[in-house]
């Protein structure tokens, strides 16, 4: 993908439908800490505590996910949106101590990846993108983590060996 945007990006996928697809590059992240810009719930997410670039699409927007602690059901979380698995998309109104012990760790993002309907069907059907799981705590990644390149090394050869691309061939 040479669309700086997208260049070694793992996207999380929040909702897929006929209409169109939403969701959040998850290893972006910005030099602005959450505090700054969300006071109540800077203390609440995990390191860095800062605000990550979820994708080019109204980056004015916040989207905040959670990965739920073992045994909560986002349906018995006040204040979330079950997206896939322990992955729930948050509320940013709801109260973030009322959540705390309810989440592993919560992470906020500015702007979304987003695509109209078929477009993104379109992408992957040119060769775009490569559709792997998603495991939650890719969503609570660390950018000291190369989350793009583990994310690829899990998914066995021959994927696995993409994560040897220098991304700059002239520094092969």
């Amino acid at each position: 993908m040479f669309d700086p945007n997208f260049r070694r990006t793992v996207v999380f996928v929040i909702d897929h439908r006929e209409e169109g697809t939403l969701g959040v590059v998850l290893n972006r992240p910005s030099d602005v800490p959450v505090g700054d810009v969300l006071p109540n719930w800077g203390p609440h997410v995990v390191e860095p505590q800062a605000v990550f670039v979820g994708g080019p699409v109204e980056k004015k927007t916040a989207l905040c996910l959670a990965a739920l602690r073992t045994g909560e059901r986002a349906a018995d979380v006040p204040g979330v949106i079950a997206v896939r698995g322990p992955v729930a998309l948050v509320d940013l109104d709801a109260d973030p101590d009322l959540l705390e012990s309810k989440v592993r760790g919560m992470r906020v993002f500015a702007g979304y990846a987003g695509w109209d309907a078929g477009q993104l069907a379109g992408e992957i059907e040119r060769g775009d993108w490569l559709i792997v799981p998603a495991l939650p705590s890719d969503v609570l990644a660390t950018p000291k983590r190369d989350l793009w390149g583990q994310v690829l090394r899990r998914q066995g050869v021959p994927t696995a060996l993409l994560a040897t691309h220098p991304g700059d061939l002239q520094r092969n």
